[in-house]
């Protein structure tokens, strides 16, 4: 690129004490198919070996500038804002140092610009799992068309996509609205693109992927990225004056009548990422969060939580009357058709959540859940709870295990009497299914015992590595319930080397509780000995004949 004329994409790097992954993320702009473009590293004052490893960069490539701040500012607005200063091209893009770009996103987005007159075009972002590398498209049905729209009133569901990294935005079209990351707020994104959407005449989505975002694993340390410090109550506070301002830009720029999908969205999306997380907090937290929480969910649109399926409504709403413990147990496997443990009814025939008739008209409505039928549904779609009460490891080594089940039949489908109950997981392709009784407690409660014994699993051949959950299958009368097993919030995970009956080769697997949402008793497997050597060689081969033969050799030599 000539310095004597303007390049036509400035992408900006943001980075703060991350020397490791910033070489990744700026190569990643380089080696970008459209070639025209300038990158600047904005370093927010980092402390490690950055200042050195962006001028590296620099040096080696005309096209990489370095800007570092004086001071460090806490965030990712002062950096962009420092570098849309400086940025010398008409379109703009932003990255973050732990990202990449992949090849054909500068090219996608600037072909989009080029076929007509449009303020920003947005595409696909891939989520990365650094720890597994699994791939997933972020809210893919926003992104799998190529469209463009007169404004966010066409789609509203876009709130959903607030990233601002995910798009190219025109330098005319921020500078006619002085639009400008919002500081010393986190979560600015959310913020920057409601106004994006909102200040914006036009603009295209391409169903290209355009951002790499790689996800850590969850954590709760206080080193884990913003948006993976859910467990900080300041956390919770920053979410909701972030909404708070949204909802000001809204009303004082002309966009209330969007209102309710603003709300929809935090309620489906940032409410219901805490709400997962309820059941592994404690009492102190819990007050803490609804203090924080209701005096915002008050102000939302009550359209807003209609939309939502019963069981958020229901979490909600036990927040919202601060039923805190309540609260945390209806969390347990939200999403996942997990019974209450009680229903209670009223003269008029409606059934309602938990051991009493709310005593609000509001409570009543949040939670009623005569709509979903628990008294008549069919059986393979009744609602159960499965929780595990006890679990020991059975003397003698091995990967033995006795699980105490308690089973929770709140619409009392079950007969009177003792139940037929198995216990169901699938390493592989093949089942192993584990029969158990479950004795009367009192109406509507059971409860048995069942010993899981790993070594009769059927593995392949060829080992198997990866994370089962055990399910609970409730069976009589020609009919059959299959539902997922909760675990106890904590117990010490227990892991043993296990030879398998089957033939397959020695595996080291493990039992132990999910540890976050929804909660689920989960065994993984991991091969040991030379076929955890050989898995991968056979994963690389491309003919199912030689594949299996690599898997043959490594359960002939287990």
């Amino acid at each position: 690129m000539s310095t004597s004329r303007l390049p036509d994409v400035t992408v900006t790097v943001i980075v703060h004490n991350d020397a490791g992954r910033l070489p990744r993320a700026v190569r990643s702009v380089c080696r970008q198919t459209h070639r025209d473009l300038e990158v600047v590293i904005s370093d927010d004052h980092s402390t490690d070996d950055t200042p050195r490893v962006a001028r590296d960069l620099a040096a080696a490539d005309p096209r990489v500038r370095y800007l570092r701040l004086p001071e460090n500012s806490g965030g990712c607005s002062a950096p962009r804002n420092r570098a849309l200063e400086i940025a010398r091209a008409p379109y703009l893009m932003f990255l973050d140092s732990d990202d990449e770009l992949p090849e054909g996103a500068v090219a996608a987005l600037l072909a989009a610009h080029r076929e007509r007159e449009i303020d920003f075009a947005m595409g696909a972002v891939r989520r990365i799992r650094v720890d597994t590398g699994r791939r997933s498209t972020w809210m893919p049905h926003l992104v799998g068309e190529r469209r463009t729209l007169d404004g966010i009133e066409d789609d509203p569901r876009l709130f959903f996509e607030h990233l601002a990294t995910s798009k190219m935005y025109a330098r005319a079209f921020l500078d006619r609205h002085a639009l400008r990351f919002p500081e010393g707020i986190h979560y600015e994104d959310q913020l920057f693109s409601a106004q994006a959407y909102c200040l914006a005449e036009r603009f295209t989505i391409v169903p290209e992927p355009v951002y790499l975002w790689y996800i850590a694993p969850y954590v709760s340390s206080d080193t884990a990225s913003i948006s993976n410090q859910r467990h900080l109550i300041g956390n919770v506070r920053d979410r909701i004056h972030v909404q708070r301002l949204i909802d000001a830009f809204l009303a004082e720029s002309g966009h209330e009548g969007l209102r309710e999908d603003k709300d929809h969205k935090f309620l489906k999306h940032d409410f219901r990422m805490y709400a997962g997380d309820l059941p592994y907090r404690d009492a102190e937290w819990l007050a803490a969060f609804a203090d924080e929480v209701n005096p915002y969910l008050e102000t939302l649109a009550p359209g807003a939580y209609a939309r939502l399926p019963r069981a958020e409504r229901v979490v909600l709403q036990l927040v919202r009357d601060r039923r805190l413990p309540e609260a945390a147990l209806a969390a347990r496997g939200l999403g996942h058709g997990v019974a209450p443990r009680r229903l209670t009814g009223d003269a008029d025939g409606r059934v309602y959540w938990g051991d009493r008739v709310p005593d609000s008209v509001a409570a009543r409505r949040e939670l009623d859940l005569t709509e979903l039928e628990p008294d008549t549904r069919p059986f393979p779609a009744a609602l159960f709870r499965h929780e595990i009460t006890g679990l020991a490891r059975v003397p003698g080594g091995g990967a033995r295990v006795d699980l105490t089940v308690r089973t929770y039949d709140p619409a009392l489908r079950l007969p009177v009497g003792p139940q037929r109950a198995s216990l169901v997981i699938s390493p592989g392709r093949r089942r192993l299914t584990v029969p158990f009784r479950l004795d009367p407690v009192r109406p509507g409660v059971f409860e048995g015992t069942v010993r899981l014994d790993l070594a009769g699993a059927r593995l392949p051949l060829g080992g198997f590595a990866g994370v089962r959950h055990p399910l609970v299958r409730l069976s009589g009368g020609g009919r059959s319930n299959q539902a997922l097993l909760l675990a106890p919030l904590e117990f010490p995970a227990l892991t043993a080397r296990v030879p398998y009956r089957s033939g397959a080769a020695p595996h080291q697997v493990t039992v132990e509780p999910e540890g976050h949402n929804p909660g689920r008793l989960q065994v993984r497997w991991e091969p040991a000995g030379v076929t955890a050597a050989l898995r991968p060689v056979a994963g690389r081969l491309v003919h199912p004949r030689l594949r299996r033969a690599v898997q043959m050799v490594a359960g002939a030599l287990r």
